[in-house]
């Protein structure tokens, strides 16, 4: 594998600042966060099939100002609820 000029450069200062121990270190994150990535990415496309089969059952909402309106204040209500409920909790 061949990096760009600016990748080694990139590496090269990682290992001189302390960032990196070594190259090798600069490859293991790398694919640390390549991993991070892609499970991020399946994640989000499994929620989107989930959306998908929601919506082909009829399921969800017509998006409308009004509707968004709606559940911005279902949204507050949830939200007081809930402080209230904990401010009603004792320590």
């Amino acid at each position: 594998m061949q990096l760009t000029a600016d990748q080694r450069a990139f590496v090269r200062q990682a290992i001189a600042t302390g960032r990196m121990h070594g190259e090798e270190d600069a490859v293991r994150e790398a694919l640390a966060l390549w991993e991070e990535r892609e499970r991020n990415r399946a994640e989000i496309l499994a929620y989107v099939d989930r959306a998908e089969v929601s919506l082909a059952r009829g399921e969800g909402r017509i998006i409308t100002q009004t509707s968004m309106r709606e559940l911005a204040e279902e949204v507050k209500q949830r939200g007081r609820a809930r402080l209230a409920a904990a401010q009603a909790t004792p320590r």
